[in-house]
């Protein structure tokens, strides 16, 4: 059984029974009469811990009630002046500073909450929870190399800790560094630890697995999706609304958007003609795909709409294929997805993965298409794209691509909403 943390000083167990009352208003869920109490604890006890712990606590308590990030900052000033008191039990300042931190992050202050992670790996530099906590500090903020450093002092004071395994498995794998990955996964997620049982690290540990032609992965997505991290075996997007039809192919009569892909289909040749004319080396307007999605081979991209956003710049190079897409909000206001030219030259294999998302669908118009060699799998099943004609897929399922043609291929992507989504949440998602 955890020991009950000793939070009260010399002092503070002297005035214990109003202290007691206090906490037994907030506990009663009396959040501001418990905030008054303790406020007038503080004026006539300024010196007492507990007293400013229990009106920070009573502070986030309100904050919650209240919706009130003023409020919210309110308690995590007065949970960082209890630290600064004189006597305090060490386990009061760990509470405290823990705290804190959570509400940084959660108002988004990541830089002040890794000060204050900071803080309590300098105080307690013997306890490795505080140490991971500041990794996953780090890396909110993109600072991989810091965090790889702190997991790796925490590894070198306690081998077997499965939440640094884990998360030093996954910085691994951001470097690229795939096999070396696998057995910090893997370790990471046998070992039960609190804080490792998360979808991501099911997802990367499956495509570090794939990547090396190791069947095993689909044993983990398998234990992801009995976890109920993913919808299923084959459908892993980290970023749902429940609820919603599921299925790798779809017809354009399923969709519901009818309009746009005779829209699409019709105008064709104009979208080539004018994906043809920037296609130009020189001008540089195709960027290289940059999400290390490729074994090997040559793919570009030229976006157009991104996150809902129009590209103003991107869409004088191709007027008139963006004049089209205005009429169709399904799609330019598909703040989960993008509207964009993509090229594949022979020679390219794109790894099996999944897209972020099950709240979008993916129209792909074939432009520019090889007679053979270019093929996509989608779950289970594999299509070849035609000139003229829309392919639809959800691309939350697992989907791998192959250019083996003798010529390059072009094609057309435009992400639409996912038909069931209704106007509310296709206004309030947050973009991806």
């Amino acid at each position: 059984k955890k020991k009950k943390p000793k939070l009260l000083n010399k002092f503070d167990k002297t005035i214990k029974a109003e202290l007691d009352a206090a906490e037994k208003l907030r506990k009663k869920g009396k959040v501001e009469e418990a905030l008054r109490a303790f406020e007038a604890l503080v004026n006539q006890y300024p010196q007492s811990p507990r007293a400013r712990y229990g009106k920070a606590q009573s502070e986030d308590d309100l904050a919650e009630k209240m919706r009130s990030n003023e409020m919210l900052q309110q308690a995590i000033n007065t949970y960082d002046e209890v630290v600064s008191l004189p006597n305090v039990p060490s386990d009061l300042i760990k509470l405290s500073l823990k705290r804190e931190a959570d509400r940084q992050q959660f108002l988004g202050r990541m830089r002040g909450s890794l000060v204050t992670l900071q803080k309590l790996v300098q105080l307690f530099p013997s306890e490795t929870s505080f140490k991971n906590d500041l990794g996953v500090g780090y890396l909110l903020i993109g600072d991989n190399s810091n965090a790889k450093k702190v997991y790796e002092e925490v590894l070198s004071l306690a081998p077997n800790d499965g939440f640094a395994k884990v998360h030093y498995g996954f910085i691994l794998k951001a470097e690229n560094k795939i096999a070396e990955s696998i057995p910090y996964l893997q370790e990471g997620l046998e070992s039960g630890d609190p804080g490792t049982d998360d979808g991501r690290f099911y997802f990367h540990l499956g495509d570090a697995l794939q990547r090396m032609g190791n069947k095993e992965a689909y044993k983990w997505y398998e234990l992801g999706y009995q976890r109920g991290h993913f919808a299923s075996v084959w459908q892993r997007s980290l970023y749902n609304v429940k609820g919603l039809k599921a299925q790798p192919w779809w017809t354009a009569r399923e969709t519901g958007y009818t309009e746009l892909v005779k829209s699409l289909e019709k105008n064709w040749k104009l979208i080539r003609d004018e994906g043809l004319a920037v296609m130009d080396k020189k001008r540089n307007l195709f960027l290289p795909e940059d999400e290390n999605l490729r074994e090997k081979g040559d793919w570009s991209q030229f976006t157009l709409w991104q996150q809902g956003r129009k590209n103003e710049n991107a869409c004088k190079s191709v007027p008139k294929t963006c004049a089209l897409l205005e009429r169709f909000p399904e799609a330019t206001g598909c703040r989960r997805g993008q509207i964009k030219y993509s090229i594949m030259h022979p020679g390219t294999h794109v790894w099996p993965h999944t897209g972020p998302t099950n709240c979008r669908l993916r129209m792909h118009l074939g432009l520019v298409i090889p007679k053979e060699g270019c093929r996509i799998r989608c779950a289970q099943e594999n299509r070849g794209w035609e000139e003229g004609k829309v392919l639809i897929f959800d691309d939350s399922f697992e989907h791998e691509v192959w250019q083996d043609a003798e010529s390059y291929r072009l094609i057309f992507i435009v992400d639409v909403w996912h038909p069931e989504l209704t106007a509310q949440q296709r206004r309030t998602l947050p973009a991806i």
